[in-house]
């Protein structure tokens, strides 16, 4: 079964939402990287459920790391880290496998699994193991900034309501998390506070709603990345697009190209003082990636996600043992959008790919 991603930093997932714990295999952390445990809390809380206005199972998320690092160091050897499932309500999903969910994968396992897979909370398929993506993630920070390359993330959009972009925005201050700003991971005061207050509306008419998590990634010298298949693009969507609930994965004007010309859309070469540059247009930055590599401009990209498909409004679905269509109200506790949680994993899935992509092009050593 495909749990793993990256080649010569590779992790693994393992778990279930309900089972007894959730965790991440780490191997290739080369020897001597340092580990930072209270960077490690602060990332796992970020994407921790029980904040205000979002889901209200309340999981501790303390991190065991149960091998492979010594004295604050990685020793070479696999990474092994985990925590304990303690918040679990597995009668919450008594219905299943009966009644598949509406927009979940419940049927494709039920079908795939001959009916043996564990459907509690989604099984193996939950977001609940997003845990060991950050916690993976957390691990290869120091190496990415003590070669200048840096990953942030934040909530770009809640439905129609718009945050300001990252390279607008202050990228450094450390958020509140009990602020709305930290709850919802958004570094724009303004738009926060207007998706608290629409996402309460959300809230309140049973219903969810979609968002986008922007992405920018800076630092990168010009030719990191491998040709084609394995290029920078298509290595960074094939890890954002595996994030549950991903729908798309724009870089840098994204869907705008289709409609642009070439005189629109090409930028500038210039000369620089240590090596050249791309002039990017006024609306923000220079394309970050040509023919798979860095180009040496930040790198934007966005992530759309769809609304949580888990809503107590009642839907209709196919009920196996009858064999009818009949009606269904899932319960349980179930954010009410994904993007506010979304971005501690998509900056982790980030860092982890040019971790790999770093080690492989010699960058990182």
């Amino acid at each position: 079964m495909g749990m793993g991603l990256g080649e010569r930093l590779r992790i693994t997932l393992f778990g279930e939402s309900h089972g007894k714990c959730v965790g991440v295999l780490i191997e290739g952390v080369p020897p001597g990287t340092e580990i930072d445990n209270q960077k490690l809390a602060e990332d796992i809380e970020r994407r921790r459920p029980g904040r205000k206005g979002l889901s209200t199972r309340k999981e501790l998320d303390k991190c065991e790391i149960l091998s492979g690092v010594h004295e604050g160091k990685a020793t070479g050897w696999p990474i092994l880290l985990l925590t304990m499932n303690s918040d679990v309500k597995s009668s919450d999903y008594s219905f299943l496998p009966d009644q598949p969910r509406p927009g979940h994968a419940d049927m494709v396992e039920y079908v795939r699994s001959s009916g043996v897979n564990d459907p509690r909370g989604g099984g193996s398929q939950s977001a609940r193991l997003t845990f060991g993506i950050v916690a993976a993630g957390s691990q290869v920070r120091s190496m990415l900034e003590k070669i200048g390359w840096k990953c942030t993330a934040h909530l770009l959009k809640v439905g129609n309501i718009s945050a300001k972009q990252l390279f607008e925005l202050d990228r450094e201050k450390k958020l509140n998390q009990d602020s709305n700003m930290g709850r919802l991971n958004c570094r724009d005061v303004e738009a926060a506070e207007t998706m608290s207050n629409y996402l309460e509306e959300i809230r309140m008419s049973k219903d969810t709603i979609g968002s986008v998590v922007e992405l920018l990634i800076e630092g990168l010298p010009i030719g990191v990345g491998e040709p084609w298949f394995d290029g920078l693009e298509p290595s960074l969507a094939r890890g954002l697009m595996a994030i549950p609930g991903a729908r798309a994965v724009e870089f840098s004007h994204g869907t705008k190209s289709s409609l642009m010309r070439g005189s629109e859309h090409n930028d500038v070469w210039l000369a620089g003082k240590k090596s050249p540059f791309l002039k990017g247009s006024d609306e923000g930055f220079a394309d970050g990636a040509l023919g798979g590599r860095s180009t040496g401009a930040p790198m934007n990209v966005k992530i759309h996600f769809k609304p949580p498909s888990s809503i107590p409004r009642e839907q209709f679905t196919l009920h196996l043992p009858s064999n009818e269509v009949r009606s269904l109200k899932v319960g349980g506790r179930h954010d009410p959008v994904l993007g506010p949680r979304a971005v501690p994993v998509v900056e982790a899935v980030a860092m982890l790919i040019l971790a790999d992509l770093g080690i492989i092009g010699e960058y990182i050593k």
